[in-house]
């Protein structure tokens, strides 16, 4: 399973499965990011958080602990 935290800068993939329960994973598909989603990883920060990924057209930044929780392709 390859998640959102392990893409590399500068790759597009898209988003397979939502994991997470309740208010999180509420939280991360009001953000745009859902199932068949296209995902653009921008920008690591040097210790790996957050992320900065652009969905939807927009750019977002992402914790680590909620970019582990996106399956990705």
């Amino acid at each position: 399973m390859k998640t959102l935290k392990d893409v590399k800068i500068g790759q597009t993939v898209k988003v397979v499965k939502l994991h997470g329960e309740g208010a999180v994973k509420r939280r991360i598909m009001d953000m745009g990011i859902t199932k068949g989603t296209s995902v653009y990883v921008r920008k690591v920060a040097p210790l790996g958080d957050p992320v900065e990924v652009t969905v939807r057209n927009y750019e977002l930044s992402l914790r680590k602990a909620d970019a582990e929780m996106i399956e990705v392709e």
